[in-house]
């Protein structure tokens, strides 16, 4: 049986959240689906304050406006806004393979054989260092 952590760490898709959200911005006044969206993505703070306020236009409003923020959005934006927070087994953003992680592997070596060379200065080993080590993390 699946814990509500379990859930909450599973990745999260951007069409869901997109239906939730229009669902809460289109049937909010018989029932207080609004927030939802917020819930599901992992922001309770905001998934109560919508529902606090499911009596007022506020939270359809709101609703609407992040529909068309999640629309805007392409996937990766979503993926590292919403499922950074996961374990990198189901973080759905992109994740460097181990073959391109050699490839960094190689090029570090390269580029501390140009340092050792004296092709390049230690400064400008160090910002491309910095550089490659960025492509990983």
């Amino acid at each position: 049986m699946a814990t509500l952590t379990d859930l909450m760490n599973l990745p999260k898709s951007r069409k869901v959240a997109i239906v939730i959200a229009l669902l809460g911005t289109v049937l909010s006044l018989p029932f207080p689906i609004a927030g939802l969206h917020k819930f599901y993505l992992g922001q309770p703070v905001w998934g109560i304050i919508y529902l606090l306020l499911w009596q007022t236009p506020i939270p359809r409003i709101a609703c609407a406006i992040d529909v068309v923020l999640y629309l805007i959005q392409d996937s990766e934006q979503f993926a590292q806004k919403f499922n950074l927070s996961l374990p990198t087994t189901h973080r759905t953003t992109a994740i460097e393979p181990s073959y391109q992680i050699g490839s960094i592997a190689q090029a570090m070596r390269e580029l501390d054989q140009l340092r050792l060379d004296g092709l390049i200065s230690e400064y400008e080993f160090e910002q491309k260092r910095r550089h490659i080590l960025d492509k990983i993390s």
